[in-house]
């Protein structure tokens, strides 16, 4: 693995949660997919692209900080 936060379950998890969303929308009507699904994938995105950001060298408080961002975007996912 190249990143370190490739080898974070997390991370992994949240891949696959987006990569879920990609499958599951193709099912929603076709007036859903430029809004609801559009939300839906750039949320599910933010998880694991914070999960990422949040993993690399910062100060404390800054990598604590990205953790909540990626649980706030999950949450939209749920919402949606």
């Amino acid at each position: 693995m190249a990143f370190r936060f490739e080898g974070l379950k997390v991370w992994q998890i949240a891949l696959r949660l987006s990569n879920e969303i990609d499958i599951l929308v193709k099912n929603f009507p076709r007036e859903a997919l430029y809004s609801l699904y559009s939300q839906m994938k750039r949320a599910a995105d933010s998880v694991v692209l914070n999960i990422a950001e949040g993993s690399t060298g910062q100060s404390k408080p800054e990598y604590k900080r990205f953790p909540g961002i990626a649980l706030r975007s999950a949450i939209e996912v749920v919402s949606c």
